[in-house]
């Protein structure tokens, strides 16, 4: 059903995470599910922007944007040089000028990733044609100048740095822009494309980056510092945002060196607690993915390996063939696990906001693993695990809230934990389900359920659009009020009040039927599951 399509990007990937967490079980070669298919566009006041410019001049050269959803777009604006040919696994190199004015009124190609099989609803096609040429980024603005000195919101998209693109609806930045932000998204290398060492690869560059992923990230920050002024944004009030591979995207930037100084604040949505993969277990991994394209393995040259067609790697869907769902650490991007920094208090200390909502576990029931199961397998910690969950009284239930506290809850909160000695931390629970999806989501909020009411596009999103009240939409309003206030000031400010988070002031915002402070929220279990979960998954 539609939970299914909700649970959107490569939620597969996770149950690697969850079953050498929680000894789950599933068959390989699974097909994933793509994210809904999402159609439609917000009503704009084509009048009003008729006179407005739309055009800007960037450091590579002039761009004419369109009316948006009320804002103006720049859209497909490359950020980098396309790294096809000789840059394919290469830092990405500055995008090269261009004379006269460039048409930015289309998205840019998604990057290469998996299609999975219609079969599966919500999967298809839905981020259009694809290529490796694919660095680009989209702005939107409340006007081109008048005003400048805007904040920046700069959303990186999820999909366990597998699948994903900056061209869904679901992700525009015209409601934010609309509140007075100018919005930033971006395409970044996915997959193997991505996050990728090989033994070939390691000899011709012993210290080279292998997340090149995240220095596409970084290349968008940089791009956004240059030029962002242009188009009525403050180059030094940039926050980064994300959910699922996004959130743990902004935690990789603030744990990453290469990332000091490009962004002011930060907001973490569902990032998830499996540990990154070591460099030397990429590269056995990139061995494997070297026979898997038809080459000899560690044997392959990088002249072998870079003449690979791109869509050769978009056809792998097998789980041990990336490092997905987590990024590589022990380069110069990620030096050490992003937990690590974080414990040593090495990470950017900006003001953070850190959450996720009720029921991530659907990312694992998207893929056929069963909760019920994973509870039935837990032998003699059944009895210490079903104390946590007073009034819990069915398998499947303590099973999805098991796997969505261990991997998701406790693993956001000992970040919070941490961060918050350095700087301010706000914490968040989302468990607000639109009247007209309580049977859908009889379980909750579903991972990336929380996306369209902090950003405000509801009515983009077809998986709820039709089933909205005014209610709703007056929910989403509020919420997306508190990302847009702390990007615009540093503080969540909107009623009621958000206080900060620490160990000693167990402060957690509950976006559920109404927004209320929770004291101690979850605590007694939580403690209890962070413990197991270090004992899984000890500090390297």
């Amino acid at each position: 059903g539609q939970n299914m399509s909700r649970s959107i990007w490569m939620a597969g990937a996770f149950v690697v995470a969850l079953g050498s967490l929680c000894a789950a079980n599933r068959s390989p070669g699974t097909d994933a599910p793509r994210s809904r298919a999402i159609q439609g566009s917000l009503s704009s006041n084509a009048l009003t922007l008729a006179m407005t410019p739309m055009t800007v001049t960037t450091q590579q050269g002039q761009l004419v944007g369109s009316v948006d959803g009320g804002a103006i777009a720049f859209k497909g604006i490359p950020y980098a040089a396309a790294p096809v040919g000789n840059l394919r696994w290469r830092e990405p190199q500055p995008a090269p000028a261009w004379q006269g004015i460039r048409r930015a009124t289309t998205f840019g190609k998604s990057c290469i990733q998996p299609t999975f099989s219609a079969s599966i609803e919500g999967s298809g096609s839905n981020v259009g044609s694809q290529s490796e040429d694919c660095l680009s980024l989209n702005v939107w603005t409340p006007r081109v100048n008048p005003s400048p000195n805007r904040p920046v919101m700069v959303w990186i998209h999820g999909g366990a740095y597998a699948i994903g693109s900056s061209n869904l609806p679901v992700w525009s930045g015209a409601p934010l822009a609309n509140k007075g932000a100018v919005v930033v998204n971006l395409n970044y290398r996915l997959g193997q494309l991505g996050f990728f060492a090989h033994p070939a690869l390691e000899k011709e560059n012993p210290s080279g980056s292998v997340n090149f992923g995240l220095l596409d990230q970084i290349a968008a920050l940089k791009w956004v510092k240059q030029n962002i002024a242009a188009f009525g944004g403050d180059p030094n009030n940039v926050t980064i945002f994300g959910s699922s591979a996004g959130g743990m995207s902004v935690l990789s930037l603030m744990a990453s060196p290469l990332a000091k100084g490009l962004f002011q604040k930060g907001i973490a949505q569902s990032p998830y607690g499996s540990p990154e993969v070591s460099r030397a277990n990429a590269v056995e991994i990139g061995s494997k993915i070297a026979s898997a394209v038809g080459l000899r393995g560690a044997a392959s040259t990088p002249a072998d390996l870079r003449a690979v067609p791109a869509e050769k790697f978009g056809q792998l869907k097998s789980l041990g063939l990336s490092t997905s769902p987590v990024a590589i650490s022990g380069d110069s991007v990620l030096p050490k696990p992003i937990l690590s920094a974080f414990e040593s208090g090495e990470e950017a200390r900006v003001p953070l906001i850190i959450g996720s909502t009720s029921n991530e576990a659907s990312v694992a029931t998207a893929f056929g693993m069963d909760p019920a199961a994973l509870v039935q397998r837990l032998g003699v910690l059944r009895g210490a695990i079903e104390v946590l969950y007073p009034g819990v009284n069915d398998d499947k239930t303590l099973g999805l809230q098991l796997i969505r506290d261990t991997v998701f809850t406790a693993p956001g909160r000992r970040f919070a934990a941490l961060h918050a000695r350095y700087a301010p931390t706000w914490r968040y629970y989302f468990s607000y389900v639109p009247t007209g999806l309580r049977s859908q989501w009889a379980d909750g909020v579903p991972h990336g359920g929380e996306i369209p009411f902090v950003m405000n596009t509801v009515d983009l999103d077809q998986a709820i659009a039709g089933k909205l009240t005014n209610g709703d939409r007056t929910m989403a309003k509020r919420i997306s009020s508190y990302w847009f206030e702390f990007a615009r000031s540093s503080t969540p400010a909107p009623s009621p009040l958000w206080p900060t988070y620490s160990l000693n002031n167990d402060k957690t915002l509950a976006f559920g039927e109404r927004i209320a402070v929770e004291t101690n929220f979850m605590k007694a279990r939580l403690d209890v599951l962070s413990k197991l979960y270090a004992q899984m998954f000890p500090a390297p």
